[in-house]
């Protein structure tokens, strides 16, 4: 993959940190109290699993957990990393749970899941990263849900060779990795990560399979400009990602990175617009959106959008 160089660019300043005011509207969630809710609470602590809905805080958990649909977090809850956006906690994990993807088989056969998304802390500690752990996960769900589609939202695997591989090889159906940032604010927002190695992540996964299909996400709202995340798009697109995800940042607890600003939702609609028009297969772009919300409706646009791509391309051929 070609080696991009960016230009410096200075974002705005705030004249008001937006993390002293109110939320604006568009922001706000209903709790989530639902019957629903309680119950995926109590299958998941039963299985001994996790998921980033609650280690992460997301927004959406009533909304999603409603609907049946949590991300579940393999690898365990303490992260080996101390991203300065994330609510998950950083410390050193515990041994890897040899019964977690037998567990997590069944959560999803017993819920009768269409589509499920599988994510992790990072683990720098294991020689593969738990990459091994992500390969066993999806062979025990292709084994007990055949029909049920799955998306992996992975870590960087850092410095773990053939790790990337191995996961890309046990063929999901979706291979996510975010990028959160634009790679100006890396060192604020990821310090522990590199922009242009996680690129190559997505690029790489395309050279294994390029029937699988690859999404990134990042967080707006941190000090970035309109120029930095229209640059992202492009890097995203030279690595032939097909799915973009864009949402608001918010300020899990006061020791994280502040909110710079809260994004509108016509800005938001302006970069759907514009990674559209760029050639990404879907972009999903609001105030509320989450790598994970609406994954399994986001699946299936996304195969109806290659199957347009791919009939169009035949029709010119003809």
């Amino acid at each position: 993959m070609a080696v991009i160089i960016h230009p410096v660019e200075t974002a705005p300043a705030s004249t008001t940190p937006a993390q002293r005011q109110r939320k604006p509207d568009w922001i706000r969630v209903k709790a989530p109290t639902s019957p629903q809710v309680a119950e995926m609470r109590q299958r998941m602590r039963r299985l001994n699993l996790f998921t980033v809905c609650e280690e992460a805080a997301c927004p959406n958990i009533g909304e999603c957990w409603t609907q049946k649909h949590a991300t579940v977090m393999i690898l365990g809850d303490i992260c080996t990393r101390a991203c300065r956006f994330c609510n998950v906690a950083t410390g050193m994990p515990r041994a890897v749970d040899p019964d977690e993807p037998a567990h997590l088989a069944e959560a999803v056969a017993e819920m009768g899941l269409a589509h499920v998304v599988v994510t992790s802390v990072d683990r720098d500690d294991l020689d593969d990263g738990g990459a091994g752990q992500f390969v066993q996960v999806i062979r025990r769900i292709r084994e007990m849900s055949p029909e049920t589609t799955i998306e992996v939202l992975t870590p960087d695997f850092q410095r773990k060779k053939g790790a990337l591989e191995a996961v890309a090889e046990a063929r999901p159906d979706v291979f996510n990795h975010n990028l959160e940032t634009v790679p100006r604010l890396y060192a604020d927002v990821r310090p522990g990560a590199r922009y242009f190695h996680s690129l190559k992540i997505l690029s790489m996964v395309k050279d294994v399979d390029p029937s699988i299909f690859t999404k990134s996400g990042i967080m707006v709202g941190l000090g970035e400009t309109k120029g930095e995340v229209h640059q992202v798009m492009n890097d995203l697109r030279a690595a032939d990602v097909d799915f973009m995800t864009i949402g608001q940042y918010l300020q899990p607890t006061p020791k994280h990175l502040p909110v710079d600003r809260f994004v509108t939702p016509e800005e938001f609609q302006s970069y759907a617009t514009m990674g559209r028009a760029k050639g990404f297969l879907l972009v999903s772009s609001s105030p509320l959106t989450r790598s994970s919300h609406h994954a399994d409706k986001d699946f299936a646009q996304l195969k109806a959008a290659r199957e347009a791509q791919l009939a169009a391309g035949t029709a010119q051929t003809v």
